[in-house]
């Protein structure tokens, strides 16, 4: 499953596709002038169109919205929050200059440690290994360790589980570390449009969730005058690897 994610991350890049795209037109041009120029304007002309960010939110607002935020009556209602990795970055530039890297998924570490301030009864378990095909060494819970002792969050309530790499894994190593206590009420803290898949998977495994959703990527709306060639390149993955990844471990699960 984990060498499965990774195959998914390549191919739901659009530029992946394009590239192939046009590499196969360069191999056509070698035989059919037409047809090949035909691709590579054809290409070209896709490539402009991904850059419109109302596609790839169209795609990502249906999973963002599955799930509303709780209220401040229901999050007292739980026992702790079980906070999914994915939100730091790169070990190296810690280790360069001692500052804990957050991504674009920051809200993931920063709003669970407003829940610990405003909700002293909480506990908080962090599920992140390292989920690169080359590692580093350096896992994201050690990382979010740093993290939350810089916050100034008390660490006898937080537990960490470091041995993760993917959302499936998060879910059972998360299980086996609570035992018997998965099955008390658990705040799920993840990004939005994770949280449908993140949720099946610990339903799955007998936890006790209820979904506190962040990370929001879109709105209520997107006009079509908002275009960022980069900013929807990554979307564009995003919304593609979830809507396939949900696929997937609902076929495995």
């Amino acid at each position: 499953m984990f060498l499965l994610s990774k195959l998914l991350s390549a191919i739901t890049q659009p530029m992946f596709w394009l590239a192939l795209w046009w590499g196969l037109a360069l191999l056509i041009l070698a035989r059919g002038r037409r047809l090949a120029v035909i691709m590579l304007w054809s290409g070209l002309a896709v490539l402009g169109l991904l850059g419109f960010r109302a596609i790839p939110d169209a795609l990502l607002r249906p999973l963002e919205n599955r799930y509303p935020v709780p209220t401040a009556e229901a999050v007292d209602r739980h026992v702790g929050i079980i906070v999914l990795g994915g939100a730091v970055g790169h070990p190296d530039s810690f280790a360069a200059h001692g500052q804990v890297p957050l991504g674009e998924a920051a809200e993931r570490m920063t709003v669970p440690v407003g829940l610990m301030r405003q909700y002293p009864r909480l506990e908080l378990v962090f599920s992140g290994g390292e989920g690169r095909l080359l590692t580093t060494g350096v896992t994201e819970s050690e990382l979010a360790k740093v993290f939350y002792q810089q916050q100034g969050l008390d660490m006898a309530r937080v537990r960490l589980e470091d041995g993760s790499r993917t959302t499936r894994e998060n879910a059972q190593r998360v299980a086996k570390l609570l035992g018997e206590c998965c099955q008390q009420p658990w705040l799920l803290v993840t990004s939005a449009w994770h949280m449908p898949r993140s949720m099946a998977e610990l339903e799955a495994v007998g936890c006790k969730v209820t979904p506190y959703p962040v990370d929001f990527r879109t709105g209520d709306s997107t006009a079509l005058t908002e275009y960022s060639l980069a900013q929807s390149l990554l979307r564009w993955q995003t919304a593609l690897h979830e809507w396939l990844g949900s696929l997937v471990y609902g076929l495995t699960r």
